[in-house]
């Protein structure tokens, strides 16, 4: 027998863990239609519907039982995918601006297709960073935090951090060195 949705939040407000998973069961197909038709991405997708089911559970207890659970959830969803396409404007703004620096000291950047590729390459170098690296850098460099805020969120020392991030600065020195990548596009990327 299928319990009403209303019975379900009953006992997911109580710490069920079957009643959370009957509304998992329920509503994560929908969820993952829904964010994988606005993102064109299954792993994105697959984050959003793990973000909301989490909060969910974690505010499982406020949660209303008079109201439509089924809107509660989309529309956490909603605001997931409006965070990760802010996140993806962040990104891209970055990138913008280094492409107009480069077309503004040279002119013929316009007609050249390999700007792009090293964009491209920028992104390949972070990638292949070692994942805590990476991490660091990226919180430091891409999010803009501070060596205070990444140290307390990761539970390392500014030390630490400022280690990773001048290791990670030297390799994509290096790197854009070998690859004779201008050091205007280090610059506006790293340093700036």
């Amino acid at each position: 027998m299928s319990l009403t949705e209303a019975t379900l939040l009953k006992y997911l407000k109580k710490g069920d863990h079957v009643a959370f998973e009957a509304l998992f069961n329920r509503y994560s197909t929908p969820l993952f239609k829904f964010s994988i038709s606005y993102l064109k991405s299954r792993e994105a997708a697959e984050d959003v519907v793990q973000e909301v089911f989490l909060k969910i559970w974690n505010n499982r207890k406020e949660i209303k039982t008079d109201t439509s659970f089924k809107s509660y959830l989309f529309t956490i969803a909603l605001n997931s995918i409006r965070k990760h396409f802010n996140k993806l404007i962040k990104l891209h703004e970055l990138k913008h601006d280094i492409i107009i620096d480069l077309a503004g000291s040279d002119p013929e950047l316009d007609d050249r297709s390999d700007y792009q590729m090293l964009l491209d390459k920028m992104d390949e170098l972070v990638s292949s960073m070692p994942k805590r690296r990476r991490e660091i850098f990226i919180k430091k460099k891409i999010d803009r935090k501070s060596l205070k805020e990444i140290s307390e969120e990761l539970g390392i020392s500014t030390k630490t951090v400022e280690y990773h991030i001048t290791e990670a600065m030297k390799f994509l020195k290096k790197e854009f060195e070998k690859n004779q990548i201008e050091g205007l596009i280090f610059y506006q990327l790293f340093i700036r």
